[in-house]
């Protein structure tokens, strides 16, 4: 699987406290192997966002992403329930 990262995530993902950013990091090595590991709470988002793909990141914190052609994911935006709008 190849992830590409979007710009706004990278800042979004700076401002992570450190705690969430390692948790981030162990979440996406697990959806690395299955982006629908029932640890990751994978879900689709709806409304503007029908598009989009989301899973959890502890309690607080959120990863939206999208599948792209073939083994591709990109990821758009990480943070608390902010992301969503």
């Amino acid at each position: 699987m190849e992830i590409i990262y979007a710009p706004k995530f990278l800042r979004e993902y700076k401002k992570l406290p450190p705690k969430a950013q390692r948790e981030a990091e162990k979440k996406e090595a697990l959806f690395r192997t299955n982006p629908f590991d029932t640890r990751l709470v994978t879900h689709k988002l709806h409304g503007r966002l029908r598009d989009f793909w989301s899973f959890s990141i502890g309690f607080r914190y959120w990863a939206v992403f999208q599948f792209g052609e073939g083994d591709i994911v990109y990821f758009y935006s990480v943070g608390n329930h902010n992301v969503y709008q």
